[in-house]
């Protein structure tokens, strides 16, 4: 056996001891109740919710309302898409970017909150195109 061999594997021999002490390390501090940061012994009192502010307003909010909406699509203009896909009752999505093209397979199936302020409902079935921009 060459050289670079032995040297080879004596790296490999250390490097998977290096991951089995890291994962032990990790499951320690895992299971260890006293790790966690302290919960305070009193109550705080509530404070007070301040009014939203422009950037905690999604630009659009898309919440289904049926147990399956159709198909969702929320793309950030000429950017990355955000979602595509079927979603379920109570499901959300949203975006805070400054433009997003919107289509809805059936309108009248999501809520649709444009800039905090909610969107008419389509017509059942009806499919929806649309460009929302943050106010």
């Amino acid at each position: 056996m060459g050289i670079a061999r032995l040297a080879l594997a004596g790296l490999a021999v250390l490097v998977a001891v290096a991951l089995i002490v890291v994962g032990a390390l990790s499951l320690v501090g895992a299971l260890n109740p006293d790790a966690g940061p302290a919960a305070p012994s009193t109550p705080a009192a509530a404070p007070s919710v301040p009014s939203a502010t422009p950037e905690q307003i999604p630009t659009v909010r898309v919440q289904c309302l049926q147990e399956h909406c159709p198909k969702v699509f929320l793309k950030v203009a000429g950017g990355d898409v955000l979602l595509d896909r079927e979603m379920a009752r109570d499901e959300q999505a949203q975006s805070f970017d400054a433009k997003v093209d919107v289509v809805l397979a059936d309108s009248a199936a999501v809520r649709v909150e444009v800039n905090g302020e909610v969107r008419p409902p389509g017509k059942a079935g009806e499919r929806q195109e649309f460009t929302v921009s943050r106010d």
